[in-house]
């Protein structure tokens, strides 16, 4: 399925080796809006790894994580072999998580480290769940062959509530079609930037 998507015109992989950390955002561009510019802005203030897969509008072809199989990609394969932990940055909507980031993947030292710094980065509604029993379970991000699990140390898989990806000054995704990064995109950025470069300091 992957590489079928990937031939598909209007996709985009994109794969930049740095860092043994890695950002991704492989249902980027106009499936979950603004993940790919979240991902791509961390890793290139922090010289982390990026990869991702941009679809360009009115594209919006939904394939399960674990799709996203290294041996139909070769930049995937490279990245996943490349890096030792992972952040990987999704999107979701659920109208009783109105405000909830959820932090799954299999990595939960890093999980845990991050959720501190987007708690003190983040201002009120925004809640950071890291809890797996309280993420539904389709959003844990634990299988085995998800990208976020694949690379030696795994990762965390961070969904994103539609509320801090949505410019609502000018009615459209933060980052997505010209649209301007709202606040709360650059706050979320620079706490995920302050916890990547704390945890490479380790």
């Amino acid at each position: 399925m992957l590489r079928e998507l990937l031939e598909m015109p209007g996709v985009e992989e994109i794969c930049e080796l740095r860092g043994t950390i890695g950002l991704m955002a492989f249902h980027g561009g106009n499936l979950e809006r603004t993940t790919d510019a979240v991902a791509r802005s961390v890793a290139e203030r922090t010289d982390a790894s990026f990869y991702a897969v941009l679809q360009a509008a009115p594209l919006r072809k939904h394939l399960p994580s674990t799709a996203f199989r290294p041996e139909e990609s070769s930049a995937l394969s490279s990245f996943v072999s490349h890096v030792r932990e992972v952040i990987a940055i999704h999107g979701y909507g659920r109208e009783t998580s109105w405000w909830h980031l959820l932090l799954g993947g299999r990595n939960r030292q890093l999980a845990h480290h991050l959720t501190g710094f987007l708690r003190k980065g983040l201002p009120e509604p925004y809640q950071v769940v890291d809890d797996l029993e309280a993420i539904p379970r389709e959003l844990r991000g634990q299988h085995k062959e998800n990208p976020v699990n694949l690379p030696i140390n795994a990762g965390v898989q961070i969904e994103l509530p539609p509320t801090i990806r949505w410019n609502r000054l000018h009615g459209n995704w933060s980052d997505h079609q010209g649209t301007p990064r709202a606040p709360q995109v650059e706050q979320l950025i620079d706490a995920l930037v302050a916890a990547v470069q704390a945890w490479k300091a380790q």
